[in-house]
């Protein structure tokens, strides 16, 4: 049962009946009632079929793979923190409140940032990052209901590197094809986030913790199947963030890279084949030769007056794929996929929050040494000349006199290649920051609301990758598994990479 027949994800090949028809109890209860199957899969539905296992298990409907059970632990607090608990993993200080005054002892009893969602969320939906008071206040107020059925979780706000894992378990075995890092910190979705694998600032112990952490995860939560575990880095201390008993989008992005067959062997699992009968043992598989980088899609310039700022709540509508031998060419080619235009001349215009400001010297240096010219507002403009970066002022549209140019006027004269804003974001489609994103999506213009994403297009940029020099890959055929990849690594670089359909001669840069 598929409800989004835009996007018929759903092979016709792949199932004997396919129906589109609303995720929700009474359309899902009239094809069971039809087809009377033995059971049904929700863990390859994402959060919407998850949130239907409870009432499909009082229906006495069977849940094939991880139970009903099972899926509380994850998404019901207490019994969450419990489990986190007793596998011994550090988590944020926070509380699930079903009251506003709860909510404020709670916050200033952990201290501000602290993030505020409701239970059982959807695509981050009324997630949010507040940094006092009367913000929790207006959030607990009109963007949530709240109550004894409905709480709301206070979590202390951790500012470091997301890392994902995605984890098949049988109940014995638990095999991890792969570790996901993050480019942007947290705070952004992770829907939303540029991921790269394999994890490439981890160190050997950490990447060991993490391995051992999504062991007692997954065996601690009876999973049978898929399980997606988020966390994140600060200080070299690693923070649980949230377990989702289900597939999740980077299934199968991880799956193409490495190799393994992620669905097919968790449907296995579900109809009671063990991991080891096929040829896995627990641990993390043997690193891909390949880099490979989920870069998200947007459609603002459909959506108008839409803020283009990301933030825990979910704005992306798709993802591309680059795979490559290294993660600069992997990003040229996502970035590239996604929309990016990768001019590599002409002006950067920068507008910041005062917290990112202390970030900005090296990350603009990088530009300038690119030869782009640099724009920014009065705030900005003046930290960077204190650090020694001269930039030409800009005011913005509320500052500027008559006749003045402004930062939408810059945009319009085709001036600027590249915009930075992470300033103060909003549902209010008059505040200049939320004008100049808009501005930048109807012209055209990538607009990086995350310093990380800006250093990344850098990177991308100084590579001199284009796409005339990228090498296709054929991920129908990359080698898999460590003694193809040890034979991989042994063989001398070919002069020509014969692909079906493709000659690619050597380059100099390759």
């Amino acid at each position: 049962i598929n409800n989004n027949p835009e996007t018929v994800s759903t092979d016709y090949s792949i199932s004997d009946k396919l129906y589109f028809e609303p995720l929700c109890i009474e359309d899902v209860m009239n094809v069971i009632d039809l087809e009377k199957p033995q059971g049904v899969i929700v863990s390859l539905g994402g959060q919407t079929a998850i949130n239907l296992a409870d009432r499909l298990n009082k229906l006495n409907v069977p849940i094939i793979g991880t139970g009903t059970e099972a899926i509380d632990k994850a998404e019901n607090r207490d019994l969450f923190e419990k489990v986190v608990t007793e596998c011994g993993i550090p988590q944020p200080l926070g509380q699930a409140v079903t009251n506003i005054e709860d909510g404020l002892k709670v916050a200033n009893r952990i201290g501000y940032p602290v993030l505020v969602r409701p239970s059982y969320v959807l695509g981050g939906r009324a997630m949010q990052i507040v940094h006092q008071d009367e913000e929790l206040i207006e959030y607990l107020t009109s963007a949530v209901k709240i109550d004894q059925d409905q709480p709301v979780l206070v979590d202390k706000y951790i500012h470091g590197c997301e890392v994902e894992v995605d984890a098949i378990c049988d109940g014995e075995t638990v095999l991890i094809p792969g570790i996901m890092e993050h480019i942007e910190r947290a705070g952004v979705h992770s829907g939303d986030s540029i991921a790269v694998y394999p994890a490439f600032m981890l160190t050997e112990s950490q990447k060991d913790r993490l391995v051992d952490y999504s062991i007692r995860l997954a065996l601690s939560m009876n999973t049978k199947g898929l399980i997606n575990i988020q966390y994140v880095l600060h200080e070299d201390t690693i923070y649980i963030i949230e377990v989702n008993p289900r597939s999740s989008r980077t299934v199968p992005y991880i799956s193409k890279v490495t190799g393994v067959p992620m669905v097919d062997l968790a449907t296995r699992i579900m109809m009671g084949e063990k991991l080891a009968d096929m040829g896995y043992e627990t641990g993390l598989y043997p690193c891909s030769p390949y880099y490979a980088v989920k870069v998200p899609v947007f459609s603002f310039e459909k959506l108008s007056n839409v803020d283009t700022q990301l933030g825990p709540e979910m704005k992306s509508t798709g993802e591309v794929l680059g795979i490559a031998r290294t993660m600069e060419e992997a990003l040229f080619k996502g970035l590239v996929a996604a929309g990016y235009t990768m001019k590599r001349e002409g002006g950067v215009l920068i507008s910041v929050r005062d917290t990112d400001k202390s970030d900005l010297r090296e990350l603009v240096k990088e530009y300038v040494a690119m030869g782009f010219h640099i724009y920014a507002t009065s705030g900005t403009a003046s930290r960077l000349n204190s650090v020694g970066i001269s930039s030409t002022l800009v005011k913005k549209p509320k500052e500027a006199k008559e006749g003045e140019e402004t930062t939408i006027s810059l945009l319009e004269e085709g001036k600027i290649s590249y915009v930075i804003s992470t300033s103060k974001t909003g549902r209010q489609p008059g505040r200049d920051s939320v004008r100049l994103r808009r501005k930048a999506v109807e012209l055209g213009i990538p607009c990086l609301t995350s310093l990380d994403t800006a250093a990344v297009l850098a990177l991308t940029l100084e590579s001199k990758y284009n796409e005339d020099n990228v090498e296709l890959v054929d991920i129908a055929h990359i080698a898999h598994g460590a003694a193809a990849r040890k034979e991989l690594s042994q063989m001398e670089k070919p002069e020509e990479i014969q692909i079906p359909g493709y000659v690619l001669q050597e380059h100099e840069n390759d």
